[in-house]
């Protein structure tokens, strides 16, 4: 499994301008929806919004993933996001996050859904890649540093 099969350069930013939950959400729900535009950008909120209410996807160390399934969604997609400041995610250490991968999945792709949210949470363990996404100058860099991860 390799993070390109999944990603649209329109969906990486290199520089969120958010600043809190909420509008992180919908600027990257944004983002996918400029690579996907049959994505319903309503539906995409309300469903990350319920998935935040459970519990946070802010996993720690500067870093959330955000996830949910959508029902008519064709495919797994994906966005990622930095927030050079960092921003408040209610991350599970209290430290603001910086990070951001968005996954979005049809209901029917739940191993497929379990399978991208644990190859980005191994790859944010190691240090060196997280290092690189947090020092990458511009959106291209990031997209060729998480094309082949």
């Amino acid at each position: 499994m390799q993070l390109g099969e999944y990603l649209d350069s329109a969906a990486v930013c290199a520089d969120l301008s958010a600043r809190n939950k909420n509008d992180i959400l919908a600027e990257m729900v944004g983002l996918l929806a400029g690579a996907h535009p049959g994505l319903d950008r309503e539906r995409a909120l309300r469903v990350l919004r319920e998935r935040e209410r459970l519990g946070t996807t802010g996993i720690g160390d500067g870093v959330a993933i955000p996830h949910g399934k959508i029902a008519g969604l064709s495919r797994l997609v994906l966005a990622v996001g930095r927030s050079r400041e960092g921003i408040d995610f209610e991350a599970l250490d209290q430290r603001p996050c910086h990070i951001f991968f968005l996954v979005l999945a049809p209901e029917q792709a739940a191993g497929q859904h379990l399978r991208l949210l644990a190859h980005v949470s191994r790859l944010l363990k190691g240090e060196d890649f997280k290092n690189a996404l947090l020092a990458a100058p511009d959106a291209d860099s990031l997209l060729k540093l998480l094309a082949t991860a």
